[in-house]
């Protein structure tokens, strides 16, 4: 399989991160967050920054609860995702983002980054989280080259 640039999605209920690979597939960066509750309006924003940003994939993030089971929220997610490549036409995938959000506390808890400041960037975070994690594990099984 060749290598893109996939884009994560981080989805909340009032904030969506989303972070960005390079073409190589080896490090992913903080994009963007968007405040928008609509998600047919997320959906469509999603879809105008993955053109801009040349994404040939989509990672969606998907809740799970801590015993693997999907809850509400990871229902959602796969709604969003199926939606979401119908609206782009690009291939989607869920990956599992269990504890991703407490991991990027953690980071912005060591890079002393608190209050507002946080609130606005930890889905970003949370995303960037999400699409390494989803590289590493494509190295990891050769399904790039």
């Amino acid at each position: 399989m060749r290598r893109m640039k996939i884009m994560a999605v981080d989805l909340g209920l009032a904030r969506t991160g989303l972070a960005i690979s390079d073409s190589h597939e080896m490090l992913a960066s903080p994009l963007c967050t968007l405040a928008e509750r609509d998600l047919s309006r997320l959906g469509e924003k999603i879809a105008e920054i993955a053109a801009t940003q040349g994404a040939q994939m989509l990672v969606v993030g998907q809740p799970r609860n801590m015993d693997g089971s999907r809850g509400e929220s990871a229902l959602r997610a796969e709604a969003f995702a199926d939606a979401l490549g119908k609206r782009t036409g690009l291939p989607v995938t869920l990956w599992d983002e269990r504890m991703t959000t407490q991991i990027a506390i953690g980071y912005l808890n060591e890079t002393d980054v608190r209050g507002k400041k946080r609130k606005q960037v930890v889905d970003t975070v949370a995303a960037t989280i999400i699409l390494q994690n989803f590289m590493d594990s494509r190295r990891l099984q050769g399904e790039t080259q």
